[in-house]
């Protein structure tokens, strides 16, 4: 069975880890790049994880190999998901349904009705897998980040 845990500010090295290994992996699946986040301090990573905004993961042998988090809204209006990954030895064992749900479910409790992420275009797999958990398609394209030719499309998913 696959445990989901939440990190919080203490664990900032392993979600630094995670993210960073993430963003290696897969630089077409995130709007940030390795190079601007590699060097940064501590408290930036710490900063993320003290938001109220869940950033979760999924372990293998103690060491997180399945990341996925969700910015809540202040006041109304759609959750965010972001940054879902699963290490390359760790894929197609549910890791990323599992935070996925677990989000979703978050964002029930909180009374949130929306939840929106984007797919890159082109990662059929990752669309097909967003589209079995009930997010669709909105058209709504934009560039992956600021001077690339690769596009994402905003999911959203409506309860």
């Amino acid at each position: 069975m696959t445990r989901v845990e939440r990190l919080g500010p203490a664990n900032w090295n392993e979600f630094r880890d995670i993210r960073l290994r993430a963003l290696a992996d897969a630089p077409s699946a995130f709007s940030v790049l390795l190079i601007d986040v590699q060097d940064a301090p501590e408290e930036h990573w710490r900063s993320r994880l003290s938001t109220g905004s869940p950033v979760l993961v999924v372990r293998s042998g103690g060491r997180p190999v399945a990341m996925g988090g969700g910015f809540v809204p202040e006041e109304t209006g759609p959750m965010s998901v972001w940054g879902m990954w699963t290490a390359p030895e760790a894929r197609g064992e549910g890791h990323a349904r599992a935070i996925l749900t677990t989000l979703l479910d978050h964002a029930q409790e909180r009374g949130i009705t929306t939840v929106e992420l984007h797919v890159t275009e082109g990662n059929e797999t990752a669309r097909r897998f967003y589209e079995d958990l009930g997010f669709e398609a909105t058209g709504e394209w934009e560039p992956l980040r600021t001077g690339s030719a690769l596009r994402v499309e905003l999911l959203r998913r409506v309860r």
